[in-house]
Order: structure tokens, then sequence, then C-alpha cells
């Protein structure tokens, strides 16, 4: 196999695949990029089983063929090398010749037939996506995503396709048990059986899945493919294992009983969080708030350290209630909100706390009380 390409575009290939290759891995094989050169094309595969991609950018093939190198090495190699045209050439045994200007790597890499399957979805029945609007759903769920591995139908975001009001919708929901987000948009068409049904993309996957929507305005392509979701954007493709489990029944979880509503300032409240925060324990983060008429009141004390205080006028009739949350998860909440002001939601000093924007409808995050 023998190609030349821009180190520009080499590069930014190479950088695509580095949050997909296995850094740890038992098998050897998944720490490397498969490299294909055909037809004036250079298609570049990574994969770790669970998450792939595989993209392809133009190049000046002179030899087809296929080879697989360590993802990382290659990366850091032409990182380094001069802005000019890279040529590369595999010969016997697995090795790989590079020329850049006056520099030449000699490096080794492993037999193409080892690699993993990927698959090609052809004949997939795909829906429509707008980048920019999933960019904002999965940036406004992913916070909520659970790290705990041993609860591994929360480590990712659920998508599902509903009808409400005669409109088809695209919802996202994640949680991790303490604090809940769901954000639903319209969609254009809902036809996808698996979306109909519900499905889980993996934390990983949904990563790699925000990178490819910060690629600018368009479109991305959704499908499935047995267990896997099949997601297409220009000249890349990627394919991610489902999480095979059920998702929670999110909706016990909403209080929609919450009839007391305050109106607060998002970046005064948001701030005033991070400095309570300071003195709060470091297990719990926890912060007291006391609503009271057009007063917010919040407080944190941590017995090693001290006491912190701070008011904050509020647009609030209710009664007086006083109740414990975790600072971090209403900051990770208030973070992805857009607006100037908020809907606080409770119900009394025990219920789950909700917060709406001041006035769309369409995203909402729940937040369980904490005992201080």
């Amino acid at each position: 196999m023998q190609f030349t390409i821009e180190k520009e575009v080499f590069l930014r290939g190479l950088a695509r695949v580095q949050g997909i290759v296995e850094k740890r891995t038992t098998i050897p094989i998944l720490s490397n990029v498969l490299l294909e050169a055909v037809d004036g094309e250079l298609f570049l595969t990574a994969t770790d089983l669970e998450v792939g991609m595989k993209s392809s950018y133009p190049a000046e093939v002179k030899t087809a063929g296929k080879i697989t190198v360590s993802a990382k090495k290659l990366y850091e190699i032409i990182k380094e090398l001069p802005e000019r045209e890279v040529s590369f050439k595999s010969r016997e045994n697995c090795w790989i010749e590079i020329r850049c200007g006056k520099a030449l790597f000699n490096i080794v890499g492993l037999s193409p037939e080892e690699f993993p399957y990927f698959p090609s979805p052809d004949k997939e029945q795909f829906i429509v996506v707008s980048a920019s609007s999933l960019k904002e759903m999965i940036e406004k769920t992913a916070f909520s995503m659970s790290t705990d591995e041993s609860k591994y139908n929360l480590n990712g975001i659920y998508f599902k396709a509903i009808n409400e009001g005669g409109l088809s919708l695209l919802r996202l929901v994640a949680t991790d048990g303490h604090r809940l987000a769901l954000i639903q948009k319209p969609l254009t068409a809902s036809h996808s059986a698996e979306l109909q049904k519900g499905v889980i993309f993996p934390r990983k996957g949904i990563f790699e899945l925000k990178k490819m929507t910060e690629e600018g305005e368009g479109d991305l392509l959704l499908g499935f493919l047995d267990n896997n979701a099949v997601v297409v954007r220009d000249r890349t493709i990627m394919v991610m294992r489902l999480v095979d489990g059920d998702f929670p029944d999110y909706n016990r979880v909403i209080p929609y009983a919450n009839e007391h509503t305050a109106h607060i300032p998002r970046d005064p409240f948001f701030h005033a969080l991070r400095r309570m925060s300071i003195l709060s324990s470091e297990k719990s983060r926890g912060v007291k708030m006391v609503l009271k008429p057009s007063l917010l009141e919040l407080s944190s004390s941590n017995p090693e350290l001290g006491d912190a205080r701070e008011d904050m006028e509020i647009v609030y009739q209710g009664p007086e209630i006083s109740i414990g949350f975790n600072a971090r998860y209403l900051i990770d909440i208030l973070q992805v909100h857009d607006e100037a002001k908020v809907r606080f939601l409770i119900r009394d000093n025990m219920s789950p706390g909700l917060v709406r924007s001041e006035h769309g409808e369409d995203f909402l995050a729940v937040v369980m009380p904490m005992r201080l």
C-alpha cells in the first residue's frame, strides 16, 4: 500500500479517532487504527468493540491496500511533522515507512486481518436529526448520566420517539439516581421501531456523538442495525453498541404536583451556590435553601471550616420552605440553562426540586433533596 496525503487532513482524521481507540486494552489490535487506501480515498477505522468510527479523506493513492498501526503513536508522529505532504508506504511483515520533507520514520504495524469487522449500513432506514438541535439536547442531559459502572443501564442517555399533541418528538433522558434531566425537541420522522420502543446510548458513544454534532450546522442521519446505533455525517460513520437493559420509569420520579414556584435569576443563583459550596462538606456538598416570600436564603456549614450565608431577592409568594440540596447538582443544572431566569418548583421540604426554564416547557431537571 502506498499513498500521499496532506498533513493537516491526515492529522484531523487521526485526532477524531483518539477518543475511540482503547488505551489500556488486553487486545493490542484495538489500540490500532485501520488504514485502507483505495480509489483516491483513505479510510480510517477505529473501534473498542463498543464504539467504532470510520471516516474517509482525500488522498493520492499509488497502490491500494490496508494496514493497522498504533493510533496514538501515528498521531504523535504526524503532529510533529512539517506542514507538507506525507508519504505513507507499507512494506513486508507489516512495517510502515512514513516520509515528510527530510523526516523518515519506520514503524511496525499489525496485520489488518486481525482487525474487528466494521458493518456497512447502506440499506438502513435513517431518520434525519439536526446537528445543532442534538448538540443542545446532549449538553442539557449528559451531566446527569451515572458514572457508577454497576448501574450499567444508567451509564448513558435514553433516546425515545414520542407523540404528544399530534407532534413527533425526540426525547432524551439521563439520570444517576440523584438527579434527572429530560429534554424533547420536534422530530421530522419517527418511523424507527427502535426509537419508538426506547434505546440507551452508551456514555462513551454519547461523547463521540457530541463531537460529531460540533462540526458545524447540518444534519445527522440516525439508524439502527442489530443492537447498534448508526450515525452518519458527511463522510463519517459511527457505530455504537446500545446498552442492554431497561431504563427506569423516569415519569414516576418527576414531581408534577409541585405547586409552589419561585422565579430565580440564573446568574446570581449560580454564583451564590458556587460560593456556598466552598464551605459545604466535602462529601455531601450540602447547601440549605430557605424559600420565603420574595426572598431566598442560602447557607452552608462545615464544622472544620466555618459557615456561610447569602440572601437573594426572588419572585415567590408561597409558604416558607427549608430544604437541603447537593450544590454540585444544582450548579450542573444551572450551567446548561441559557435563560436569564429559572423556575424552581417545590411542594414541601421532603419532595424533590424541579427546575424549568422561565418560558420553555421542553427541558426540565429534577434534583433529590438531602438531610442537612
